[in-house]
């Protein structure tokens, strides 16, 4: 069992940066592979990044690469997103996730496996 708290969110102008952290309760999070999602109104919840249990590697949204960066720190349970120039249309519910397989070789885009989540954290961007 994994609990998760996100933190960092916000509202910032287009163009500008924010950094998102999930801090972990429970001495398994080592093991889980850690997710990133974001929810806009009236959307279906939306895979934004992944990452392995080792953080040695990450997976990204197509439409996200090169702007967001995903990483962990296991030593002090947190599991951060990096998110630079912003748009408009970045705005939503941010939810951090950890898939419950522990030491999964594998990431995963799909929401319905990830078996724990955070309750988010809201980013608003202006224009």
């Amino acid at each position: 069992q994994v609990q998760l708290v996100e933190s960092g969110g916000g509202l910032v102008q287009a163009g500008g940066s924010l950094r998102l952290s999930c801090a972990a309760s429970g001495r398994t999070f080592g093991s889980y592979n850690m997710g990133w999602f974001r929810q806009a109104p009236g959307k279906e919840r939306e895979f934004v990044a992944a990452i392995t249990w080792t953080g040695g590697r990450t997976y990204y949204a197509d439409s996200l690469k090169g702007r967001f960066t995903i990483s962990r720190d296991n030593a002090k349970n947190t599991v951060d997103l990096q998110m630079n120039s912003l748009k408009p249309e970045d705005a939503a519910v941010y939810y951090c996730a950890a898939d419950p397989r522990r030491f999964r070789g594998t990431l995963s885009y799909r929401a319905g496996e990830y078996g724990y989540w955070g309750q988010g954290t809201q980013v608003t961007v202006s224009s």
